[in-house]
């Protein structure tokens, strides 16, 4: 009788030892917990094609420190890339170039208000390409000087937009809309430019700067068009809110800031 009893005593404490020890899993499962803590996490952020540069020298820097992310770009004209998200694209975050394809996202639920915030700013400016020979030093020379102007389509491209509201404002757009060579995104009218497929076109200044075969001939008076301004927000749906918080919050931060105004954008 004594040794049954001793027996099943110590039954008894070997199953309150490994159940203070995976109170709730198995060995396996406890394995797997931890190896899913250090998985690498995937981010795609959806951003404005003026950004291209100075995000990809911040994933160089963020990547260095978080080595469990890994961020991937989804780089175009904010237009399309709010209607992907809204077609339900697997987006965590969303930089983008306007602030109304930005609120239109608040709107419809897609970002919580208070996980967005207006960012960086920007300036527009027309340019030519070097060693052109059209006469074009400003805004007014373009009905006489200029046969092709490359512009982003003012419908999906905030710099599009922006531009057609400079014309609009300074009455030049009925004497050269029909001149107009529409593009995808900013970049794709620098490019324009570069090659010498146009005259001259409107991009922002820091699609400019990272160019050394285009000049910068005049800068849009910030009266004539709205304001230029960057959002960034997370995307509700994320799958990572944790890290997509934590990059929010880095992009906040003095390193990320001091990245972006190198390339010219405009921060406090």
């Amino acid at each position: 009788m004594l040794i049954r009893i001793n027996g099943l005593i110590s039954m008894m404490m070997l199953v309150l030892l490994f159940g203070c020890a995976y109170p709730n899993s198995t060995k396996e499962e406890q394995k797997a917990e931890n190896s899913a803590l250090n998985e690498n996490v995937e981010l795609t952020i959806s951003a404005a094609a003026s950004l291209q540069d100075a995000l990809t020298k911040i994933e160089e820097k963020y990547e260095k420190d978080h080595t469990n992310v890994d961020l991937k770009f989804n780089f175009g004209g904010s237009g399309a890339l709010k209607q992907q998200i809204e077609q339900g694209a697997p987006v965590d975050l969303f930089f983008s170039a306007a602030e109304d394809k930005f609120d239109d996202l608040i709107q419809k639920g897609e970002i919580d208000e208070k996980q967005g915030i207006d960012l960086v700013g920007n300036e527009l400016v027309l340019i030519v390409p070097k060693g052109a020979k059209k006469p074009i030093k400003d805004f007014s020379d373009l009905p006489t000087q200029a046969d092709k102007i490359a512009l982003g389509t003012p419908e999906a491209v905030p710099a599009g937009n922006y531009a057609k509201q400079t014309f609009e404002n300074l009455k030049l757009w009925d004497s050269i809309k029909n001149k107009v060579v529409y593009a995808k995104d900013v970049r794709q009218v620098l490019s324009y430019i570069e090659t010498g497929n146009v005259d001259t076109g409107i991009v922002y200044k820091t699609d400019a700067l990272i160019s050394d075969k285009v000049k910068i001939v005049a800068t849009a008076d910030n009266k004539t068009h709205d304001p230029i301004i960057y959002p960034v927000g997370v995307i509700k749906d994320t799958k990572h809110p944790e890290e997509a918080t934590e990059l929010y919050e880095y992009l906040q931060g003095k390193e990320a800031i001091d990245i972006l105004k190198q390339y010219g954008f405009a921060a406090e």
